[in-house]
């Protein structure tokens, strides 16, 4: 089983909410599970959220053998000439699959307001990996920017919390490890690597990718990784992740 969540952000409040949740499930064939979370219920009630058509109903579970036209159309076309170099800047190889590609690009389009991003998962010994890309770069000023442009790949980088912040007190703001402050963590993923960060849990902080040109978005500029461990602590298990209906009977134990 692998899990994308799908992240909305308001017009208004500029506020993410996680709001789906995909499950790509394999036995014989991929069967593809897509549910709304108790998220979705929140940016209704906050932000005015509404449905996507392709799945108007809140409290269903859509099922189907190949992936939904909402998380495909945010795919790489297998016949992009482009396609390699792509890929190349994601850290992914030619042969990356769909669920792959949106676990790092996030998806993004300039046509709607909607990202994804993958479920962390904790691994057996309490360790976790996760990827993301730098969010807020653009608004940091001109020194910082330049500190930026010259980032390396491999370089490492901290992570601090930023309660200071009056805009989202849970914010995590990225620094260089001369202290340029030059981005922030995507705040979908805030609450739990705050936990990391605050236990002194995080192993490893470092830049991964470095994309200046234009293959990809400038959303997509830097690419981080992240290696820590969560003692006593399991990620993505808050309520606004919790799927409003069950899992489909009939895929239970596939």
């Amino acid at each position: 089983m692998r899990t994308l969540y799908l992240s909305w952000q308001s017009k208004k409040t500029r506020h993410w909410f996680p709001v789906g949740r995909l499950d790509v499930c394999v036995v014989n064939q991929p069967w593809y599970v897509y549910r709304y979370i108790v998220g979705a219920m929140e940016a209704k009630k906050e932000a005015n959220f509404y449905p996507l058509l392709e799945f108007p109903t809140l409290e269903r579970a859509y099922q189907q053998p190949y992936l939904f036209p909402t998380f495909a159309n945010r795919v790489i076309a297998t016949n992009r000439p482009d396609r390699k170099d792509y890929l190349a800047k994601l850290g992914l190889s030619e042969d990356a699959d769909p669920v792959d590609i949106l676990s790092i690009n996030g998806g993004k389009r300039v046509t709607d307001t909607y990202q994804v991003f993958p479920k962390l998962v904790k691994n057996e010994d309490s360790s976790f990996n996760c990827r993301f890309f730098l969010h807020g770069w653009k608004y940091v000023d001109k020194r910082a920017q330049d500190r930026i442009a010259a980032l390396e790949i491999h370089e490492n980088l901290k992570i601090r919390l930023e309660p200071e912040n009056s805009e989202d007190r849970s914010a995590l703001i990225i620094l260089t490890g001369d202290d340029y402050k030059i981005g922030y963590t995507p705040r979908y993923l805030d609450t739990d690597l705050s936990y990391a960060v605050k236990s002194r849990q995080v192993e490893s902080l470092k830049v991964v990718g470095h994309n200046t040109n234009g293959i990809v978005p400038s959303s997509q500029r830097i690419l981080i990784e992240m290696k820590g461990t969560w003692s006593n602590y399991a990620p993505m298990e808050g309520e606004e992740f919790k799927p409003l209906v069950d899992f489909p009977s009939n895929l239970i134990g596939a």
